[in-house]
C-alpha cells in the first residue's frame, strides 16, 4: 500500500511511520511521498535523509480548496492509497476528504471526542482532567471527528503543564500510530457506523 504523509513541522510521527515501514513493522507498505505546506518544516530534511521524495505545496494566498487540489493531484500522481496526517496544521477541505474516502488518518493529542482542535494538552490541563492521551482516527469533513481507530491513555498529575503532558503523550503517539497503520494496511479493520471493527 502506498502511503503519503502530510506534515507542517518537525515530523516526529512521520519519522516513526517511515522507520516502521522500513523495518517491516508495517508490512506490505511503502511511503511514496512526504508533502509539507511549509518549506522550512524540519520533517522535510528528515524524510529526504531517509530516501523519501518530498514536496512543498505552499499556500500562496490561495483558497483552501485550491491548495488542497494541488496536494490531491500530487498524491494521485504517485498512486497514494492512504494519507497520513502527521502534525499537518491545516484543516482539510471537503473535496480533499472526498478524494480519499476513509483513507485519511490523523493522530490527535487527546482522548477524542474530548479537547478537539489546537492546544489539546492545554485544554486538558485547564479543564482539570485526570486522564488524557492520544487518538488515531479516520478523517472526515469535521474537525477531529472521524471514527476512532485506537486510543492510549496517560495520567495527568497535579504537577503537569501543557509541555510535560505533551511530552508524555508523544511517547505513545509513535507506537499507537504505527499499530493503527499496521492494522489498516493489513486489512484488519472496517468502519461500521462510527465504530472501527477489527478482524482477528
Amino acid at each position: 500500500m502506498k502511503i503519503g504523509i502530510l506534515i507542517s513541522g518537525r515530523g516526529s510521527n512521520m519519522t516513526a511511520i517511515i522507520e516502521a515501514v522500513r523495518d517491516q513493522r508495517i508490512p506490505d507498505a511503502e511511503v511514496s511521498v512526504v508533502i509539507s505546506d511549509k518549506k522550512n518544516a524540519l520533517g522535510l530534511e528528515k524524510a529526504s535523509e531517509r530516501g523519501i521524495e518530498t514536496i512543498v505545496v505552499a499556500r500562496k494566498n490561495r483558497t483552501r480548496e485550491e491548495h488542497d487540489a494541488e496536494i490531491v493531484n500530487e498524491l494521485e500522481k504517485r498512486g497514494v492509497e492512504l494519507v497520513c496526517l502527521a502534525g499537518y496544521m491545516r484543516l482539510l477541505s471537503k473535496d480533499f476528504v472526498r478524494a480519499f474516502p476513509e483513507k485519511i488518518i490523523n493522530i490527535h493529542p487527546s482522548l477524542l471526542p474530548s479537547f478537539p482542535g489546537l492546544d489539546a494538552q492545554r485544554q486538558a490541563i485547564d479543564y482539570g482532567v485526570r486522564i488524557s492521551g492520544c487518538t488515531v482516527h479516520f478523517v472526515d469533513e469535521h474537525l477531529d471527528h472521524g471514527a476512532i481507530i485506537l486510543q492510549k491513555s496517560v495520567e495527568v498529575t497535579n504537577e503537569d503543564t501543557s509541555a510535560t503532558l505533551s511530552a508524555k503523550i508523544l511517547e505513545h503517539e509513535h507506537t499507537l500510530y504505527v499499530e493503527a497503520l499496521r492494522k489498516i494496511v493489513g486489512g484488519k479493520c472496517q468502519i461500521i457506523g462510527r465504530r472501527v471493527v477489527f478482524e482477528n
